[in-house]
């Protein structure tokens, strides 16, 4: 398998792929391993994770330069990345004790009632390359801890970071038996599908999502989808600064160039503020830097694969062919690497494919709505349900948007983040079950109720 580095095509580095045999051979090694890890307590699992937290630290430089190298992310980012990393083990170290205990439901009297809850067992982790650490920590850091084995694949667009990952992992105390990646394009995935696992965990894209569900559904374990989503951006005519929201929502557009399931991805705008908006978001999208990624003052760099370019430039032109008007943007870049200018549409509707379809990358559609109610029903119109974000003054005015969207987080007057005490979690073609919070802790074990009587 061939690595590539977005920004500049030129191969990084050449590996090997696992094979048929090899994937079952790391099943069977973590399931033999995977019953002693899971005999050791609670707190021996935390402090071996604890280590791995400080690892991510010693060896950022290394492991934000391959992040870069390997997805095209601005390097400053990579570095991000790795910091929302460790801030959300540091919240898995702090709190999974807590939820991992017995809890007595009855204490005393003829009998008495309590639940345990025990690891899965052996389960996969097939994660994404758009934020490997953060996907990837959100699924393995809590399985670990919960005393499960792990089969961790990678994409094949971050296959260096997910070796680093493992790597640590095993400095850290982690032992080879019950962590093992499986490195590989879309077979390595079906051949690890076909192991018989006590649980599987994706992060990616509805369509595989859905393969994978179906695949694994006879087997009647905990299948977890994070999928992706069409995220929509309300602003109301009764926001205080207009080039504020208007800097927000760009950022909620071209951060990581884009490639985020919780992206903005759909805007409307109220004809109030409308004018005014549009101005001074094509105005600050003007002033960001394109380029190399390991340049420091670059804030956009290349898309992580090329057949995304392709997929964004078909979604400009059918949103021109059908009477959008292009303000900014959505060409080809003319430079080694798979760049894109941001691209800003305008007269949109939900007939084009950039208002319906997701895109995954710097392209956005800008709508004019009358009134709140045409927003809801614009924005509800998808077949996703992950986030959407309101920009208003009023808390209750934007409350009684967000009531009515069926997704599984929204924002006032914020976007396009994630915090670890609150649940990650999907509706509709976005995914199934939650991480984070102290569910996505309770994900990954399943209780055990106990009658004790005399």
């Amino acid at each position: 398998m061939t690595i590539i580095n977005p920004a500049t095509e030129e191969i990084i580095q050449e590996i090997g792929e696992d094979t048929e045999a090899s994937v079952q051979e790391k099943y069977r090694k973590v399931r033999a391993g995977q019953a002693a890890w899971a005999a050791l307590s609670v707190s021996a699992r935390i402090d071996v994770i604890a280590r791995f937290y400080e690892a991510l630290d010693v060896e950022k430089d290394v492991l934000a330069a391959t992040l870069t190298a390997e997805t095209g992310k601005p390097l400053q980012q990579s570095y991000n990345e790795l910091n929302g990393a460790r801030s959300r083990i540091q919240w898995f170290l702090d709190h999974s004790a807590r939820w991992l205990a017995e809890e007595w439901v009855t204490a005393a009297g003829a009998t008495r009632e309590k639940i345990v809850y025990e690891p899965l067992g052996v389960i996969a982790n097939i994660s994404a390359w758009n934020y490997p650490y953060l996907v990837g920590v959100n699924v393995f850091i809590p399985a670990l801890i919960g005393g499960n084995g792990v089969l961790y694949k990678p994409s094949e667009y971050s296959t260096l970071t997910g070796l680093h990952i493992q790597r640590l992992l095993y400095r850290s105390g982690v032992p080879e038996n019950v962590f093992q990646a499986v490195i590989g394009k879309g077979m390595a995935g079906e051949w690890l599908l076909q192991q018989p696992l006590d649980g599987y965990f994706f992060t990616g894209s509805y369509r595989t999502g859905r393969h994978i569900a179906e695949k694994v559904a006879s087997r009647l374990v905990p299948c977890q989808l994070e999928l992706g989503g069409k995220d929509p951006l309300y602003v109301m005519d009764d926001v205080e600064d207009v080039d504020k929201v208007a800097a927000a929502a760009l950022e909620g557009v071209v951060y990581n160039n884009g490639q985020s399931c919780c992206a903005v991805e759909r805007i409307y705008v109220q004809e109030g503020v409308y004018d005014a908006f549009v101005s001074s978001y094509v105005q600050q999208l003007k002033k960001m830097v394109i380029g190399d990624p390991l340049d420091p003052a670059t804030e956009i760099g290349p898309l992580s694969r090329p057949a995304q370019l392709e997929f964004l430039l078909g979604q400009v032109e059918d949103a021109v062919g059908k009477g959008g008007k292009l303000l900014y943007g959505g060409q080809r870049i003319d430079r080694k690497g798979y760049f894109i200018a941001p691209a800003v549409v305008v007269d949109v509707h939900h007939g084009m494919k950039l208002m319906m379809d997701e895109s995954f990358g710097p392209v956005v559609g800008i709508q004019k709505v009358k009134d709140d109610a045409e927003a809801v029903g614009l924005m509800a119109d998808t077949e996703y349900g992950l986030t959407a974000a309101v920009y208003s003054r009023s808390f209750e005015r934007a409350e009684q948007v967000m009531k009515q969207l069926n997704t599984g987080t929204v924002y006032w007057n914020c976007c396009d983040r994630v915090s670890a005490g609150l649940p990650w979690s999907g509706r509709k073609h976005s995914g199934l079950g939650s991480t984070l919070s102290y569910q996505g802790i309770r994900a990954f074990v399943q209780p055990k109720a106990y009658h004790i009587r005399g």
